[in-house]
């Protein structure tokens, strides 16, 4: 053996050694936090930031199940490069199918830990769904509400090998993504550039590995099978990372505002006024180009409305070893809030008047939902078969509008709204049924109006007219005295 192995040998002795020094002192520093934080938030001390393994996670969830049958449904819905089970907690009221009134339940989507060392994403997911959990056990009213009317599918860890190995990417080391646009080497695949929405073409303003091809990685092609399959009707989609403190909306690939601009502004405007002061952008202005995102995917193919919530970067900083409940607790404030209010992130048309006059519909709609809607319709049908239908019209977010449409001879059948929840050409068709019985205008009920108003408009002058002859006929209309002579009459 040579000096210079010799040498080398002992550099490494030395690093190594420094190392678990640092990690030593790390846990001295933050031992008093760990030890008032360890029943909140099962993790360690990892590159100055709190970190949760997966087998921590597993066992947390499982708990969770365990504890609570009555509100929490836990399965896992795919595995991870290495084997990983990605376990979804499902948060309700499963004494109740559906809400009180027999109408769908609303459902939210929530992911976190694409990127493996973002932690406080993955711990923002955490958080909510154990804030749901205690405040339910403890009767919060909030809580009760919400799971009585809402689904909370809440992925926590979406790559538990990233995580685990405290890196960005996962552990798929034998390919890499295009070597011209992206890393020469495998260093695994960044998994929030895998999703198919222009996959790959934001090059090279987004030189991240994006892998062999869309949905080429298990964990997204799990995590799409799941939005597909299972949480489709979803109209709230938030997942979460850490970087910069911003939430960001669709798109990624385009600086343009998306077509659902009025619910997003709304959503920034009431967020910043009351709850919180983060900054609410379009992923592309308020990023960097990206492409190939869940966010974008879940808008721009699911047609959910999406967020990609960023908490703050001071993970990475030394000493910022803090308790989540508190370092994330106006990011929660903000998702309870997107949560509570999940039933007015869509168009919501209701039929405020209805008549038909000489086979013209005459309509107003009002829109309680904040969402805008395009190419929307009232239909009148029996069963699945359209026998007339109306104009197309646009009802923007929480407002009324009044159409006419012609052409309408039918009978025995159902009225009932076809209209898209939201503007984007992705989103959602629905069909619900018009709770109204039109005003119909018939040659009878006209003929009846039109002597009614004639009765009417004529009843003063025919009463002027009887009056006045009635005053001439009569010698003394009014019962005076005979004492008192009238100024007409002569006096002898």
């Amino acid at each position: 053996m040579n000096k210079i192995t010799v040498r080398l040998m002992e550099e490494v002795a030395l690093e190594v050694s420094m190392r678990r020094m640092a990690v030593f002192l790390a846990v001295l520093i933050v031992a008093p936090a760990l030890a008032s934080a360890e029943q909140n938030w099962p993790g360690e001390p990892v590159d100055n930031h709190l970190y949760m393994s997966w087998a921590a996670l597993t066992q947390e969830v499982n708990q969770w199940a365990d504890d609570n049958p009555d509100i929490v449904q836990l399965s896992s819905i795919g595995q991870s490069f290495l084997g990983k089970d990605l376990w979804m907690v499902v948060l309700s009221d499963w004494s109740m199918e559906t809400k009180a009134n027999g109408s769908a339940k609303e459902i939210v989507y929530i992911d976190g830990g694409h990127h493996g060392n973002e932690y406080l994403g993955t711990a923002l997911a955490w958080l909510t769904a154990k804030w749901y959990i205690n405040e339910w056990n403890a009767q919060n009213e909030e809580a009760i509400k919400v799971l009585q009317n809402t689904e909370l599918h809440i992925l926590i860890m979406l790559n538990p090998d990233g995580n685990d190995f405290d890196t960005r990417h996962n552990q798929n080391l034998t390919t890499t993504a295009n070597p011209f646009a992206s890393e020469p080497v495998p260093t695994g695949i960044d998994l929030n550039r895998n999703y198919d929405h222009y996959w790959d073409d934001c090059s090279p303003s987004d030189p991240f590995a994006p892998g062999t091809g869309p949905f080429s990685e298990p964990e997204t092609k799990a995590n799409s099978h799941y939005m597909n399959t299972v949480v489709q009707d979803a109209d709230l989609y938030v997942t979460m990372h850490t970087g910069v403190w911003i939430m960001l909306y669709p798109w990624g690939k385009w600086p343009e505002q998306p077509p659902d601009w009025e619910l997003f502004h709304g959503i920034r405007e009431e967020v910043n006024a009351g709850i919180s002061d983060i900054p609410i952008q379009n992923a592309n202005q308020g990023l960097y180009p990206n492409c190939g995102t869940s966010r974008d995917y879940g808008y721009g193919v699911m047609g959910f409305p999406t967020f990609t919530f960023e908490t703050d970067d001071d993970q990475f900083l030394p000493g910022t070893f803090e308790d989540v409940n508190e370092r994330l607790g106006e990011e929660l404030d903000v998702m309870r809030y997107l949560i509570d209010n999940i039933w007015y992130w869509r168009a919501r048309l209701v039929v405020d008047s209805l008549t038909i006059d000489d086979g013209k519909v005459s309509f107003t709609i009002e829109n309680q939902g904040r969402a805008s809607t395009q190419n929307a319709t009232l239909q009148y049908v029996d069963g699945d078969k359209v026998l007339w239908e109306s104009d197309n019209f646009i009802a923007n977010a929480s407002s009324s509008v009044s159409v006419s449409s012609g052409g309408f001879d039918e009978d025995g059948g159902e009225w009932r709204l076809h209209y898209q929840k939201r503007a984007v050409n992705s989103s959602q068709w629905v069909n619900e049924s018009v709770d109204r019985s039109p005003e119909v205008s018939t040659l009878f009920s006209e003929s009846v109006e039109t002597l009614l108003w004639i009765l009417q408009a004529g009843a003063i002058p025919i009463f002027v007219v009887a009056f006045a002859f009635w005053w001439s006929r009569e010698e003394k209309p009014f019962d005076l005295d005979d004492e008192v002579p009238l100024e007409a009459e002569l006096v002898e």
